[in-house]
């Protein structure tokens, strides 16, 4: 997927840091995809240098930027951890998803061609056809990243290419785990691909929006809300 799509756009979510403090932002977005690290998870400097093979400034830069990003939360009086959303933080996630997701597949509906975008959009459904119901929840985040990826490809804003892998959506979904979640997703993801090939902005817009309130729907179900 990553060879059809280049490296345009980076859902991970940002470019990142390079170098040391790079390995360190890096491995702590794996953990947290790979489900190694989870929301309210505390993080130690010494342990993370070890593990990561860098020294703490490494650590504390990489930590910084991910604060910067929402990911982690830095306290003076305690350890930095993975950011663990409460009720009114979810929500807000949501609305914010909601409008840049209803952005993204509209901008990819508008402008899809089938000769410049037939092979990206094609090769992020092909990832999603396979993941089944016992596949790894990793595998499924990082099929769901290639996918939104496409749309941004292919709708070409760098706007919105630049803002929205800040979305935390990603804590979200390790926060929130769910087969129900799983397939909402699938099935949205195949309805917003037919609308963006057929160039049904307004539908692909509204397939967005509709998408992300039925995660919404079933968030608010475990939760009790």
């Amino acid at each position: 997927m990553s060879d059809e799509i280049g490296d345009e756009v980076d859902l991970w979510p940002a470019a990142g840091p390079m170098g040391a403090s790079g390995t360190v932002y890096r491995g702590i977005m794996q953990d947290l995809e790979e489900r190694r690290m989870v929301p309210g998870q505390r993080l130690v400097e010494t342990e993370l240098a070890t593990r990561f093979g860098v020294g703490r400034n490494a650590v504390r830069e990489a930590m910084q930027r991910l604060a910067m990003r929402g990911v982690i939360d830095l306290n003076r009086n305690r350890s930095a951890s993975i950011r663990l959303l409460d009720r009114a933080e979810t929500m807000e996630v949501l609305d914010v998803a909601a409008a840049l997701t209803t952005l993204a597949a509209g901008a990819a509906a508008a402008r899809y061609a089938q000769q410049d975008h037939g092979n990206i959009l094609d090769a992020a459904m092909d990832d999603l056809a396979l993941i089944g119901p016992m596949s790894e929840p990793h595998l499924f985040s990082r099929a769901r990243r290639n996918f939104y990826r496409a749309l941004l490809v292919i709708g070409g804003n760098r706007e919105l290419q630049r803002v929205f892998p800040a979305v935390g959506m990603h804590l979200i979904f390790s926060q929130f785990q769910s087969p129900r979640l799983r397939d909402v997703r699938l099935d949205d993801y195949r309805a917003m691909r037919d609308a963006v090939v057929a160039g049904q902005t307004e539908s692909a817009r509204l397939l967005g929006c509709e998408h992300v309130e039925r995660v919404r729907a079933i968030i608010c179900d475990l939760i009790g809300a």
